[in-house]
């Protein structure tokens, strides 16, 4: 812990000056994803489910709220990281030197989780869901006529949320180092848990059974690591509070 203890005032001062600086850059690559959203939107129209697909303006805003929505969601996706070091410093003072160092590890695996879970939206549950809307609309004699922005909502309102989901791992061990969570409430918590994310699979995903499963399954898995990898961080604090008692006494 820093020697120095701040007060409520200095820490209410902090914490604002640290959402000030996310916001700036939150708006500042959010003006950048305007000017890479013309390619990007190329891109996707030239990859598998979109291609074939035409989309269209169905009201005068349509192009400019697509430029938003992608704009905010490559805002999010760079920002994270920044966002991620304000959080940690935020709560450094806090920590000891060891967790310091430990927890700043957090930033670069949290990251990488975020691209796995971007991919994964992307590659299967949207994939799923949009071949599984165009059956249904085929069943039903349906001709398909895809506004721009139903079409990328439908797409954002995916990828967004089970992005996050994936950062489950680096929240529950984020938690555990501060003590807030430990492996044995999460084994406790586990069936609420799995209810949790079985429900939000039926949200995003076709309701269907494989589709269901193809996306609950890598999210109830995402758990248990988070679990084992609390585990491994309990232990450690345990160790640390045996020797801690052993050389100055009970806490």
């Amino acid at each position: 812990m820093e020697e120095d203890q701040m007060s409520l005032v200095d820490h209410l001062g902090e914490l604002r000056r640290r959402i000030m600086w996310v916001a700036a850059v939150l708006v500042v690559t959010m003006v950048a994803g305007f000017f890479i959203a013309v390619p990007a939107l190329d891109y996707l129209k030239s990859i598998p489910p979109a291609t074939g697909i035409s989309w269209h303006a169905l009201a005068p805003g349509d192009g400019i709220r697509v430029y938003f929505q992608f704009a905010f969601l490559f805002a999010v996706a760079v920002t994270l990281p920044f966002t991620l070091y304000h959080l940690w410093a935020f709560v450094k003072p806090g920590l000891r030197e060891e967790e310091q160092k430990a927890t700043i590890k957090y930033i670069p695996f949290s990251v990488l989780l975020f691209l796995a879970g971007f991919s994964f939206a992307y590659f299967v549950v949207f994939r799923l869901a949009l071949a599984f809307t165009t059956s249904l609309n085929e069943r039903m004699s349906l001709i398909e006529t895809y506004g721009i922005t139903q079409y990328f909502t439908f797409m954002f309102n995916i990828l967004l949320p089970v992005s996050l989901v994936f950062e489950l791992p680096v929240v529950v061990m984020f938690l555990t180092k501060l003590r807030v969570l430990n492996p044995i409430r999460l084994r406790k918590l586990r069936r609420y848990s799995y209810l949790i994310l079985v429900i939000l699979s039926t949200l995003i995903a076709p309701p269907d059974l494989l589709s269901n499963l193809l996306i609950v399954l890598p999210l109830i898995i995402l758990y248990e690591i988070s679990v084992v990898l609390s585990g491994r961080i309990y232990r450690r604090q345990l160790e640390q509070d045996r020797e801690w008692e052993e050389e100055y006494g009970p806490k």
